[in-house]
């Protein structure tokens, strides 16, 4: 699935229904390092294609979410299993960090 740019009106269908684990990219135009992930996240899309399914959501448009998932720094990514947040990734990380953290959600 390539990624789903959610808010409040979809988030509950897009993420919390999800059958897969979802990497929701909390992030904001004006942030650089959220910038520089983006590539990052697009890649492991695409490696992940069928077992993960990515989100993003722009903090600006949709602060409370961001309020909801106690987002105060951004780029955060959250990883929802079964409708529930289980791994919260702070700041730009490398796709080697990521990858080990999505190989645990799946349990590889």
């Amino acid at each position: 699935m390539i990624h789903s740019i959610v808010g409040e009106d979809n988030f509950q269908n897009v993420v919390l229904q999800s059958k897969s684990p979802v990497i929701v990219d909390f992030w904001a135009q004006w942030c650089a390092p959220c910038l520089a992930a983006a590539p990052v996240l697009e890649e492991l899309e695409k490696e992940y294609d069928g077992k993960i399914d990515f989100a993003k959501v722009d903090v600006d448009s949709n602060s409370p979410l961001a309020v909801k998932y106690g987002i105060t720094a951004i780029p955060t990514m959250l990883v929802f299993k079964g409708g529930q947040p289980v791994q919260q990734i702070l700041g730009y990380k490398p796709k080697k960090e990521l990858k080990k953290v999505l190989d645990e959600v799946l349990g590889e």
